[in-house]
């Protein structure tokens, strides 16, 4: 399974629901590498998407412990279990979680490699992912030229977990 989002350099991905910085690069990257995936996130990462509806020319995941809570075009797991057991139909290679925070720290585990958009700089921010740099288990295996957008200077990392875990 792999992983998706932009970070700053403390690894804020967001702050009061939103993201920390729109970059059109990162956008065109994050639909480039999920366009025809299952892309796999939590109820109030679905509110920040476009009229807050599931991304199209994708499977949508939602994580919701709502279990009245349903959403057009998209298939809604109530439990972390329940989303195991769905994600068990799909490639994992072909499984993406787009956020938000818990639904990051919770497929963790789950997850072999990890598409990190960092962009040099540090936000106000409430919601976090896991630093990936701080954790043994995980190296960086492919890292792009720095970009920019404006002042922004960032770039695209691939992490992977050095020993996959067989599940």
């Amino acid at each position: 399974m792999n992983m998706i989002a932009a970070v700053d350099s403390r690894w804020a991905i967001g702050r009061k629901g939103q993201l920390l910085v729109s970059i059109p690069n990162d956008l065109r990257h994050f639909r480039e590498e999920t366009m025809g995936k299952v892309v796999v996130y939590g109820r109030k990462t679905l509110q920040t998407f476009p009229q807050g509806m599931p991304l199209p020319g994708r499977t949508n995941i939602v994580l919701s412990q709502n279990p009245d809570f349903q959403v057009k075009n998209a298939k809604v797991a109530h439990s972390l279990e329940e989303l195991l057991e769905m994600l068990l139909e799909y490639p994992p290679t072909d499984v993406y979680v787009v956020g938000g925070e818990s639904v990051y720290r919770q497929l963790l585990p789950h997850c072999q490699t990890a598409h990190i958009t960092k962009i040099d700089r540090s936000y106000e921010a409430d919601a976090y992912f896991p630093d990936l740099d701080k954790d043994p288990e995980w190296e960086i295996t492919a890292d792009s030229d720095e970009q920019t957008y404006f002042d922004i200077a960032y770039a695209f990392l691939r992490y992977e977990r050095k020993s996959p875990k067989h599940h």
